[in-house]
């Protein structure tokens, strides 16, 4: 009979992390009923809810991102909380005795991953984005395997420990078998119509919608319909300014959409931010796709995701300070183009990656009864 498995993974902070991490310990759990898979993550951030709600038990850290200039004061004390988060994360390993450690990035992954590495754990540790993140690149030494979701990730890690995976994707939108008039009726849209998405990631983007609020005469007057996800940060201003205005039956306003797979199968065309989880999800499923990404992110790295899908035309990009202007007239002319919406989706799909989640947790699995024998 083999060992019980026990499997730490780290990181969080946002869904683009958080829900390649649940994909990760789903796949090892399918593969090894057995496994004993323990979450760590950072106190007051979003993976300290989502992580159980997924079934999973998490360890919370102080730790904190670095503060902008680096040189600020303020960086002391984020020192401090960073040195506090790894004698924390030792004394988890000793407790759980984990024998193998991933991390997906997010504040909580380079404390845990060091400590790791540091007492003998193997580490893999999982890149979701085109530009290497700090903490990864940080980790790359400590890491045994790195798996990555593009092409020439060697300039940042070792090519020797580089695994080209893909990124892990949420279960539901590839078991959901919603038909596309059943994604609608669920919104009370109209099936004949065309259908445009607007989602600015887990908490919104505010480029996203002001760039609605900026043509409420189009979406009045077109014949597209929009189903729009706010954010909750955004959702209540947004629907107050919409309380003043006259009621449009093709406007369907949410700050959080729960069913994701039924709001893309919906969907004829997709705006979004471009993080490399969104990017993978639109990959799987073939869907056009408009990126506006996020400037506010560390090396511009949701542009350079949004580039290796325009260099392969397979998705069309709208810089961030343009969004407000032509962002929304750009969207309704292509949904309204058949052509230009079916060369997007079958381009989409030629750079799909499947079952990341499983090939990654089969080097989590091989990693750790390595350390076993």
């Amino acid at each position: 009979m083999k060992e019980e498995l026990r499997i730490v993974i780290s990181g969080g902070g946002t869904g683009g992390h958080i829900f390649p991490a649940v994909s990760i310990a789903n796949a090892i759990r399918t593969l090894r009923p057995d496994a004993k898979i323990l979450f760590v993550g950072a106190l007051g951030r979003m993976e300290m809810t989502r992580v159980p709600a997924a079934g999973y038990d998490i360890k919370g850290l102080p730790v904190r991102g670095l503060i902008r200039p680096l040189w600020s004061p303020k960086n002391i004390g984020v020192l401090i909380d960073y040195l506090k988060s790894k004698r924390q994360v030792r004394a988890i390993i000793r407790d759980f005795r984990p024998m193998a450690a991933v991390g997906v990035g997010g504040y909580a992954s380079g404390a845990t991953l060091d400590a790791a590495a540091a007492m003998g754990i193997p580490c893999l540790i999982q890149e979701q984005n085109s530009y290497a993140g700090m903490t990864n690149k940080h980790l790359a030494a400590k890491a045994e395997k790195i798996c990555v979701a593009y092409d020439g990730m060697e300039r940042f890690f070792p090519a020797d420990k580089i695994v080209k995976t893909g990124n892990p994707v949420r279960q539901t939108l590839l078991e959901s078998n919603i038909s596309r008039e059943q994604a609608i009726a669920s919104f009370g849209l109209a099936p004949e119509k065309k259908t445009i998405l607007l989602v600015g990631g887990s908490l919104g983007a505010r480029t996203v919608n002001e760039s609605v609020l900026s043509h409420l005469d189009l979406v009045r007057g077109s014949d597209v319909q929009f189903i729009w996800q706010t954010g909750k940060y955004y959702n209540a201003s947004i629907m107050e300014r919409l309380s003043k205005e006259p009621k449009m039956d093709n406007l369907v306003v949410t700050d959080f959409i729960s069913d994701m797979a039924a709001a893309y199968k919906a969907a004829d065309l997709v705006i979004s931010r471009a993080g490399a989880s969104s990017i993978s999800e639109f990959c799987l499923i073939g869907k056009p796709v408009i990126l506006v990404p996020s400037p506010n992110v560390a090396e511009d790295h949701q542009t350079k995701n949004a580039m290796a899908l325009v260099d392969r035309d397979a998705a069309i990009l709208v810089k961030d300070a343009e969004a407000a202007e032509t962002l929304l007239p750009l969207a309704v002319k292509t949904v309204n183009d058949e052509a230009r919406l079916k060369s997007l989706g079958e381009n989409i799909l030629k750079l799909a990656l499947p079952d990341s989640a499983e090939i990654i947790a089969k080097e989590v699995i091989r990693m750790a009864e390595r350390l076993k024998d």
